[in-house]
């Protein structure tokens, strides 16, 4: 969320039982209710563990969990061009065979 954001409300999120009140504007309200949901889900499913105490332990491990798969989620989109690039390869290869086929 923006640090000023303009025409900004006031938004509540609970987080481990606990209210946040974070002000964004109208067109962000979806998107952090949509993370503080994540973070609450993840949070409270590390606490249910009983492996991690203490709410910011808690909070820091899902955070390198969701920052985690973030990277993973770029990776993998970086590496996407490069397998379609290897899969238009690949098809033009198997078209060229297909022709030299039919010319048989």
């Amino acid at each position: 969320m923006s640090s000023k954001p303009q025409n900004s409300a006031t938004v509540a999120v609970t987080i481990l039982d606990k209210e946040y009140r974070v002000a964004c504007s109208e067109d962000e309200q979806p998107g952090l209710q949509a993370s503080a949901k994540l973070l609450n889900e993840r949070m409270a499913k590390i606490r249910n563990s009983g492996t991690v105490i203490g709410a910011e332990r808690i909070a820091v491990m899902a955070a390198l969990n969701i920052a985690h798969e973030l990277i993973q989620a770029k990776a993998d989109l970086a590496r996407q061009p490069v397998e379609e690039q290897m899969l238009d390869r690949l098809h033009e290869k198997v078209q060229a065979a297909l022709e030299k086929f039919d010319n048989l």
